[in-house]
């Protein structure tokens, strides 16, 4: 696991993605590249899956990761945008190192033409939307 500072840095960075990485569990889900470095740099595979393990249907999700860094305990927490909550889920144990973190999941799709586009729904980090 990479330092807060380089994993913070790293995000700051994360403007945009140059492809979308299928999530083995979810097919209708996929994240960007900023979302692959943190799960690399945080070591942190797992918090990609609970939000696909959640399999929420909205087309635009706001995903928020709450840390308590002296219990190890987290809230992760999915809304629509407007306070409405779809999704709860309590970790008993993380050893993520950020006291919370926001995902925006909404509707997108990939394809290089209009045959073969495929619509999906997008997680990604805020700079990135």
């Amino acid at each position: 696991m990479k330092s807060v500072a380089e994993i913070t840095k790293n995000m700051a960075h994360a403007i945009g993605t140059s492809q979308y990485i299928k999530h083995s569990m979810n097919r209708n889900l996929v994240f960007t590249d900023g979302v692959n470095q943190l799960r690399h740099d945080a070591d942190c595979f797992w918090l990609v899956d609970a939000i696909a393990s959640h399999n929420v249907k909205d087309e635009f999700q706001v995903w928020k990761l709450t840390t308590n860094l002296q219990t190890k305990i987290a809230n992760l927490v999915c809304t629509d945008g407007n306070k409405k909550e779809l999704a709860r889920q309590e970790i008993e144990y993380t050893d993520f190192p950020l006291p919370e973190i926001t995902f925006f999941v909404e509707q997108g799709g990939y394809g290089s033409s209009a045959e073969d586009w495929t619509p999906c729904l997008v997680l990604m980090l805020p700079s990135e939307r």
